[in-house]
């Protein structure tokens, strides 16, 4: 989700721990690498348009 995406969603749902793709460099370890690790594993089999591109945009 764009950040855009994420605010509109957290004033929809208050208390959300929604955060947006982690996209940058991260450091190996920390918790920014984990959440992507995690993401990367768990849509392994998004072979349509849109999961690819969220691939794409998580550097998976």
């Amino acid at each position: 989700m764009t950040s855009k995406g994420v605010a509109q969603y957290k004033k929809e749902n208050p208390g959300s721990k929604l955060k947006t793709a982690v996209t940058g460099k991260v450091k190996a370890g920390s918790k920014a690498a984990k959440r992507r690790k995690s993401f990367c594993a768990r849509s392994k089999g998004w072979t349509g348009e849109r999961g690819k591109a969220a691939r794409r945009r998580w550097k998976c």
